[in-house]
């Protein structure tokens, strides 16, 4: 996807360009609504100090009786305790679409945690989604950073 694309060539440029992949750029003339620790995009005109990982499926069948989103849901709630130690001020997040059938798991963090947990390969992701793609139902199971931005 193009979005997932642009993502990923911004992250890229970022770690390319500095030591830490999300460390807050040098401010310039465009940097008015920026926190202390946000990094700029589009030439100032918007910036990001959170990033979040999200876990995505499909699942099977109508939301309010679906087999394999009820799986999912019980995955979650044993998983949720770990995937809260990402960071002392983690935001998770969960999406369900009936009409898609999509199911999203997003976790949010401070830029300033997003390194350490990036480096532990987002604990307890590979866990997860192995548990996540042996559901029954489930199919097309993917992961995506973003940046997240509360405005």
């Amino acid at each position: 996807c193009t979005m997932k694309t642009s993502v990923a060539s911004l992250l890229f440029a970022t770690v390319a360009t500095r030591t830490s992949a999300f460390a807050p750029a040098s401010r310039n003339a465009f940097s008015r609504n920026m926190s202390a620790n946000s990094v700029p995009l589009a030439n100032g005109a918007m910036s990001f100090d959170r990033v979040c990982r999200e876990w995505r499926c499909k699942y099977e069948g109508d939301k309010a009786t679906s087999e394999s989103l009820e799986a999912i849901s019980k995955l979650v709630d044993e998983y949720l305790p770990e995937v809260k130690k990402a960071s002392s001020d983690v935001t998770v997040n969960r999406l369900i679409c009936g009409g898609c059938l999509d199911f999203k798991l997003m976790t949010t963090v401070p830029l300033d945690d997003f390194g350490p947990w990036e480096e532990s390969g987002f604990a307890p992701e590979a866990e997860f989604l192995e548990k996540l793609k042996a559901i029954e139902g489930v199919s097309q199971v993917e992961t995506q950073t973003i940046t997240n931005m509360i405005i």
